[in-house]
């Protein structure tokens, strides 16, 4: 059964810091793609940052290229957002998702607020 559990959102200040990360079971974790995805309320689910495990390529959105960085640590089956320079309208649900045999999943999420 494929898991994801994200951990480390909070509340932090404009130009602040936080490491969001996701652990993950179930799935060949090293042979996956991995992306983060956040959410507002009232709006869609949005790309944020993606990771091709198995290749190591990444990508991002333009609103966060150069603030944010995505890695992992393939023994712990984790993976990790590193958010800096954080903004007021990156506060959001960050979800950590996957595709497994044609099927996405999804994490519960876990909420960020910028906020002064």
């Amino acid at each position: 059964q494929v898991q994801l559990v994200e951990s480390g959102g909070g509340l932090v200040q404009p130009g602040g810091s936080l490491r969001l990360s996701c652990v993950a079971s179930g799935f060949t974790f090293s042979m996956s793609t991995m992306n983060w995805y956040r959410q507002t309320p009232g709006k869609e689910r949005a790309l944020v940052a993606s990771l091709a495990i198995y290749s190591g390529a990444t990508n991002f959105a333009d609103s966060v290229k150069g603030r944010f960085t995505i890695f992992k640590n393939n023994a712990e089956k984790t993976l990790y957002l590193q958010m800096d320079s954080l903004k007021p309208e990156d506060t959001a649900v960050y979800y950590c998702n996957t595709k497994v045999n044609g099927r996405m999943h999804w994490g519960k999420g876990t909420l960020v607020t910028v906020s002064s």
